[in-house]
């Protein structure tokens, strides 16, 4: 064993903890100095017997210090008083060459000018000292001044340099170990210390100190190690340190607080016997890291009113903060007021706490006029305050701006500058900005740090650029739990939700433990995907961590069970939470509503009413989707009368466009026109709505008249404008504005894909260019279901059901899963031609090898296909053996193809079994009373007329348009409002007298189902919709054009004939849309065969 003299012991443990609370030249330092340290006790030194013949040079070489006249060794170590890094440097120079130290106590030599380095953060000087004591010879050995130079290295961040130093001493003191524990906590490698700290604890010969203690319990506060720092808690108490409160005591709290353990610190904290300064800092720190600002503030005023306790610069850091969270400026104000009488007013630390406090109470003037205040602006926590206050309020051009005076002003950009300025880049608008803080830390090396580093990934995740974070994300040598969670969020916000889950097996595969935030993105991207079992394995995982009732986790349990559409479970973690706020309930009233749970969503309506909870927009936002679901127009007016009474509408344009959605879906046109109009400044979403509302209440005219407006506002269409305008479009069947718009669409550079790829497919279908529907089709090599879907409707209604079966077998080659949908356009399709026996297979393949269960429109295409191949007796038997029962659409099916087959009998049956129900589609009315007039029960007739009338029902008129140079021309039945009216029935009558002349034509009057004369019967034929636009068509286009007219009902039988022979005798091809499917007449022929 080897003895040394050793000054000033344990004096990094004390200087390096707590260092908001114990600074290095604090009055607990000095007085722990003062107290109990002399200089020259004896203390054994542990021998290091694998490291004794090793020596280390430091990364420099000795400095060749100049020769000055001698000076005094008392003005060298007052230059290292005063702080004054260069002068103290040179007077050591002078003192050095001018006296022999080679019997001089090592420590009292180059105690003084280590510890400057150390505090002034002087790494090269620091080096150079250290290269001048192992050239001096004589006192390399000294394990004081070692440790003097661990503690130098560590405070200057060269922790490298301190470990080595560290590992080649050949003796370690406690202060060694205690130095070295320090450094790794000061330079945020608190796991290395509690590891060095277990060493120590193993090692033989070395007993611990008091002062080994509060490193150790802030490395466990740091990392959150609640069970870590109680067991050294518990040896202190078995080792006797105990007694060492005004050591111990402080830290012991900090790590209680730190960890969570609030109830402990307090309990820590209400025994202490005696209570210094750092001990209420301590707790008042403790009530502010867990987020108890109010308690932090209530301790602070009885600090104040306590005796004896004198308050430090420290404590108001804690209480300022504490302030800024609860957002109460007049409290902070009379803080401030306190500080500058106390006369802490002058420190740094101060400054920036009340320039932060003043941002967070929303007061960003009074931060600056306190920033402007400051002569002396050379501390970049000073500047990164302040601007952390302009981009936390929102004001993020302004922070740039400071970061850009900043360096200007040649001030040290630290990473944590580097960080907020970063966070002040958080739209799009700002990506310029961002990129080039991004080249500054390229150019300055910053790109290292790991805080700088996530904060890129971050900002480019915010400014919608992914890719880039990704390459940021990659390129980093070492990432930590918040650098996974930044680029799991950023791919969430970024709608990557696959990219997302395949991020979050890589960081499972990394060791890294998911904690609330890792699980909130698997639960999101999970719900988007509907990835139930990936969203109940994460389920499973918060469970086991306790973090299930945690709010935000639990609310995104809801959300995930929710789109999932597992309402039940939603609704199991709903009722399990311990803590609801708006945000649980919202999302759970839009859980229910999201799913058909309409009744049950007002149910819990009434239960956030009746708790007298406040109702933000969400909520209601999600009620009136109920309401619009349901088709509850009362509801939905009461809901509006709630808005207007409580103003929520008046300035939220978001409320107004749900509204709008509401009434349109409730087929309300006039109220969601009138809350259109009511909108001062629309947006886009206002005029989507409203053209969704026209588009859904078969007002496409009215739709293609408000885009027009829309246009002349400048309001650039978006993405779902873009499908509702193409909706409309294909309603109209106006082909020259859908060119016109998927002209548009290419222009503007949209993607093409999802619901506008499936739009623009339909678009051309239902303008009846099929044709130009493949075009579109093949043009996407990765497509969708609803792509798949749209292409074999297209096929269906223009009766080419063999293609809709080539497309089906061609969708499942690509392992793309048909839904419900599918199987429904893909049964019309083979319904309408002819194919019944394949339509009968796809109809038990979906229900055998999909193990899809249909729909009652399954069941009514099914018993549509058997009808429609006069199979009566069989679509009887099978609307009778339904699972559900038979429906009013399976019946009216079998009634219509009674009435085309002419079977009276079976027809009647149907006609009484839809009378028994409440029909509200007059659409059904009609198709009986048409049954009925057949067969000449002209009683019946006017029984289901009046019946209709009672009910407030109308049948909808018939209508037939054609597109004419860019222009619809709309006509009703025995319609004369056109301008060229006398014209268009002066064709007509051409029209009539060629065909009965060449082509044998003579009325079929069983298709007028009024009870009047034959004669008049012909002459209401003559004048339907589709033969006035047809001869109009005549009229205005040039020879061999094609004629092409839409119907909003069906066809009649009578008028299938006549427009054939049109075809044949006027040599033009003729396409009719009606409701049912597309007509391609050419040459006296029709596409459907006859068969429609």
């Amino acid at each position: 064993m080897v003895k040394e003299k050793i000054s000033s012991p344990g004096w990094y443990a004390v200087s390096l903890i707590l260092p908001t609370h114990f600074p290095l030249h604090s009055p607990m330092a000095t007085s722990i100095q003062n107290t109990f340290f002399h200089p020259s006790p004896t203390i054994a030194i542990h021998s290091n017997s694998n490291s004794k013949n090793k020596k280390w040079i430091p990364p420099v070489e000795p400095n060749k210090f100049e020769l000055k006249p001698t000076l005094k060794v008392t003005s060298w170590k007052e230059s290292c008083k005063e702080g004054n890094v260069k002068e103290a440097f040179h007077s050591f120079s002078d003192v050095f060459a001018a006296q022999d130290f080679t019997h001089s106590d090592p420590g009292e030599v180059y105690a003084p000018i280590i510890e400057l380095c150390a505090s002034e953060k002087a790494l090269s000087q620091g080096q150079q000292i250290h290269a001048h004591v192992i050239t001096s010879g004589a006192v390399y050995e000294s394990v004081f001044v070692s440790t003097k130079l661990v503690f130098m290295y560590g405070k200057c961040g060269s922790l490298c340099d301190a470990e080595k130093l560290f590992d080649y001493m050949p003796q370690r003191s406690i202060f060694s170990w205690n130095a070295m524990i320090g450094a790794y906590v000061f330079n945020e490698k608190p796991l290395e210390a509690l590891e060095l700290y277990y060493d120590l604890r193993r090692s033989s010969g070395v007993s611990l100190d008091a002062y080994t203690f509060p490193s150790v319990l802030q490395a466990c506060g740091m990392l959150k190690k609640a069970r870590e720092g109680a067991e050294v808690h518990a040896y202190i108490i078995k080792s006797g340190f105990g007694s060492y409160g005004f050591v111990v005591n402080a830290p012991l709290v900090f790590m209680y607080g730190k960890c969570g353990s609030l109830r402990d610190a307090e309990k820590l904290f209400d025994y202490m016997p005696q209570r210094t300064i750092f001990s209420w800092n301590a707790m008042i720190g403790a009530y502010v890291s867990n987020e108890k600002p109010l308690e932090a503030l209530e301790l602070y005023y009885d600090l104040r009113r306590s005796s004896g306790v004198s308050l430090d610069a420290y404590t108001f850091s804690s209480v300022l903060q504490a302030c800024g969270m609860l957002q109460k400026a007049r409290e902070g104000a009379e803080v401030h007021a306190y500080i500058i009488k106390s006369g802490f007013g002058s420190h740094g630390f101060v400054v920036n706490a009340l320039v932060s406090m003043y941002a967070k109470c929303n007061d960003i003037a009074g931060a600056r006029r306190l920033f402007i205040r400051m002569k002396e602006r050379e501390d970049n926590m000073l500047w990164t305050t302040i601007i952390s206050g302009y981009s936390s309020t929102g004001k993020c051009l302004e922070a740039l701006m400071l970061f850009k005076q900043m360096c200007m002003a040649g001030v040290d950009v630290s990473s944590y500058a580097l960080v907020q300025v970063l966070q002040a880049c958080k739209l799009p608008s700002f990506l310029r900005s961002g990129t080039e803080i991004h080249a500054f830390t390229l150019k300055s090396g910053y790109i290292t740090d790991i805080y700088v580093a996530n904060a890129l990934v971050i900002m480019y995740a915010r400014c919608c650029r992914i890719m880039q974070a990704k390459k940021v994300f990659d390129r980093m040598l070492v990432k930590d739990s918040i650098s996974w969670n930044s680029m799991l969020t950023g791919l969430v916000q970024n709608s990557c939700f696959r990219e997302a889950l395949e991020c979050c097996h890589k960081m499972h595969k990394a060791g890294v433990k998911p904690d609330p935030v890792t699980l909130i993105s698997i639960l999101a991207a999970s719900g988007r995907l509907e990835k139930l079992v990936i969203g109940m394995e994460a389920h499973a995982i918060a469970i086991k961590n306790g973090s299930d009732h945690e709010l935000r986790v639990a609310n995104t349990l809801i959300d995930m069970y929710s789109n999932c559409h597992h309402v039940n479970y939603m609704d199991r973690v709903f009722r399990n939470m311990p803590d609801r706020d708006l945000i649980s309930w919202s999302t759970v009233i839009a859980g229910y509503a999201q799913n058909g749970r309409c009744i049950r969503a007002l149910e819990v309506f009434k239960e956030v009413q009746g708790q007298g909870m406040p109702i933000d927009g969400t909520m209601i936002g999600s009620i009136l989707l109920a309401c619009s679901d349901m088709k509850w127009i009362n509801h939905a007016k009461e809901i509006h009368g709630y808005i207007l009474r409580n103003s929520l509408s008046d300035h939220d344009i978001v409320m107004s466009n749900i509204l709008v959605d509401v009434y349109g879906e409730c087929g309300n046109i006039d109220y969601a026109s009138r809350v259109f109009d009511r909108i001062a400044d629309k947006d886009v979403v206002s005029w989507t709505s409203m053209i969704s509302a026209y588009v859904d209440n078969g007002l496409a005219n009215e739709a293609l008249t408000l885009y027009s407006l829309m246009q002349e506002n400048g309001v650039e269409l978006d993405s779902v404008a873009v499908v509702s305008l193409l909706t409309a479009v294909a309603s109209l069947s106006a082909l020259r504005k859908g060119k016109e718009t998927h002209g548009f669409l290419l222009r503007k550079g949209f993607v093409l894909e999802g619901s506008i790829a499936s739009s623009l497919v339909d678009m051309y279908a239902r303008c009846g260019r099929v044709e130009d529907s493949f075009n579109v089709f093949n043009y996407f090599e990765d497509k969708n279901v609803v792509l798949w879907t749209s292409m074999i409707n297209a096929a269906g209604m223009h009766g080419r059901g063999d293609w809709a079966v080539e497309l089906f077998s061609q969708m499942e080659n690509e392992n793309v899963y048909p839904d419900h949908v599918t199987f429904l356009v893909l049964l019309y399709a083979c319904s309408h031609s002819g194919l019944i026996d394949q339509g009968q297979s796809f109809f038990d393949i979906m229900r055998l090898k999909y193990r899809l269960e249909p729909w009652p429109e399954h069941y009514a295409c099914v018993v549509d296909l058997l009808g429609r191949g006069n199979r009566l007796n069989e679509a009887y038997e099978f609307v009778r053996s339904t699972p559900m029962g038979p429906n009013a659409v399976a019946w009216c099916s079998f009634l219509r193809a009674c009435h085309v087959h002419g079977n009276k009998e079976l027809g009647e049956v149907a006609a009484k079994e839809l009378l028994n129900m409440d029909l509200e589609n007059p659409g059904n009315y009609v198709l009986i009373s048409n049954v009925f007039a057949a067969i000449g029960r002209w009683d019946q007739v006017d029984r289901v007329r009046n019946r209709m009338r009672g009910k407030g029902l109308k049948k909808n008129p018939a209508c037939s348009w054609i597109e004419v140079r860019n222009k619809l021309h709309t006509f009703m039945a025995s319609d004369k409002s056109h301008p060229q009216s006398e014209e268009i029935y002066l064709k007509l009558a051409e029209i009539v007298e060629v065909l009965e002349k060449q082509g044998g034509y003579v009325p079929q009057t069983k298709y007028v189902f009024h009870n009047v004369e034959e004669e008049e019967k012909a002459k209401m034929l003559h004048r339907h919709s589709e033969r006035l636009a047809i001869a109009y068509g005549l009229l205005e286009t040039s020879n061999g054009k094609p004629i092409r007219v839409t119907k909003n009902l069906r066809v009649c039988g009578d008028c299938h004939g006549f427009i054939k022979l049109v075809s044949k005798f006027f040599d033009r091809e003729i396409v009719v849309r009606d409701a049912s499917r597309f007509h391609h007449f050419l040459q006296g022929t029709c596409s459907c065969g006859d068969f429609w």
